[in-house]
């Protein structure tokens, strides 16, 4: 079922200059008022996973978000000594337990909308506690979709 939420231009715009020019590590976009998805936070390159985990979180545990990243790990393919860096993009849904069940709702009823407006989105992960999104589970869940 479709919210009705809309995409902001801006978070299409952010999603490409991580995306294509590296500018920046992640975003943290948000529902404005109901109705469009904005972008709330945009992080540094520098920026460490943990920088991105507490901006998820800012809006406290009866708040929801999403979160862009840009995440890097090193990968060596079976048979060979070389590792190489990998990049993959990722689209998380902070949805935390002890929020609101309208709340609730409304993002996962409008997370397809963002998943659509950010095309080649690598992989989509939901997130309801701090467990779901640490940077080893979601590591792993990148890592799944390697070639071996």
């Amino acid at each position: 079922m479709a919210s009705g939420v809309t995409v902001a231009d801006i978070c299409k715009i952010t999603y490409e200059e991580i995306k294509k020019d590296k500018k920046h590590r992640y975003v943290i976009f948000y529902i404005r008022d109901e109705k469009q998805i904005d972008v709330e936070v945009i992080g540094k390159r520098d920026e460490e996973y943990e920088d991105f985990l507490l901006k998820l979180q800012a809006g406290g545990e009866g708040d929801c978000r999403y979160g862009l990243y840009d995440f890097e790990y090193m990968h060596q393919c079976q048979g060979t000594t070389e590792s190489s860096k990998k990049q993959k993009l990722f689209l998380m849904s902070w949805c935390p337990e002890t929020a609101k069940v309208k709340k609730k709702m409304l993002y996962s009823s409008s997370f397809e909308a963002l998943k659509k407006a950010l095309v080649g989105v690598q992989k989509t992960i939901q997130a309801n506690d701090l467990s779901d999104a640490s940077r080893e589970v979601v590591e792993e869940k990148l890592r799944a979709t390697d070639r071996q």
